[in-house]
């Protein structure tokens, strides 16, 4: 999922929390089947107030997917008022993911992001690439900082982490999400994957949990 400010990914069994009047486009890898709630504003009050990728427990699933059959859910209706509440009570309680990319705003750190989002493998160093944005080295690395509140080390890691997980999501196997994203080997990969979200690759695509 993506906006102005940035890109999400969401694995199976997680979620994508999108406040209102987010201009934003969302693209698929593999076979997918979606499910979206629609909270009224008042309900979503205590709720994020940015875009986040959020872990979905197993009761939360079944009750995302028990009012998506029901359909538009209605306080004056028996039951359904209950079931309101207690999927926004869970809704509060869910484990934010660090799955997200912000992106620079200043052109010249826009445009090393840019070329980089189209080859998460390029391996080029950053003073060569900064070559091309009409900025020095030292430039982009002080931009990324202040405009993402990351490091230009770390963002690219981030990016690369995020690509791989895209591949992982279509169905690649590990070894060639971790080569194609620009890891040098698919256990550099999966450590990196276990230091940023604490499973390794298999177990956190296939625990729902995400614990």
């Amino acid at each position: 999922m993506t906006t102005n400010d940035g890109a999400w990914v969401v694995p199976a069994y997680r979620a994508v929390w999108i406040p209102a009047r987010t201009t934003h486009t969302i693209a698929m890898s593999g076979v997918v089947a979606m499910r979206t709630l629609y909270l009224k504003p008042r309900l979503a009050e205590s709720l994020p107030r940015r875009c986040c990728v959020v872990n979905i427990p197993a009761l939360l699933k079944e009750l995302i997917l028990d009012a998506c059959k029901v359909g538009s859910l209605g306080r004056r209706v028996s039951g359904q008022s209950h079931l309101i509440d207690v999927i926004v009570d869970q809704l509060r309680s869910v484990n934010v993911a660090p799955l997200q990319l912000t992106l620079p705003e200043d052109p010249r750190a826009l445009r090393v992001a840019d070329l980089l989002s189209t080859d998460p493998s390029d391996a080029r160093p950053l003073a060569q690439i900064a070559r091309v944005s009409g900025a020095s080295r030292r430039t982009i690395e002080r931009l990324f900082v202040d405009e993402t509140g990351m490091t230009f080390g770390k963002w690219r890691q981030q990016l690369r982490l995020m690509h791989a997980m895209r591949l992982l999501g279509g169905g690649a196997k590990v070894t060639l999400a971790a080569l194609e994203a620009g890891y040098s080997t698919p256990s550099a990969f999966i450590a990196a994957f276990r230091k940023a979200l604490g499973l390794t690759p298999a177990k956190y695509f296939k625990d729902p949990s995400g614990a």
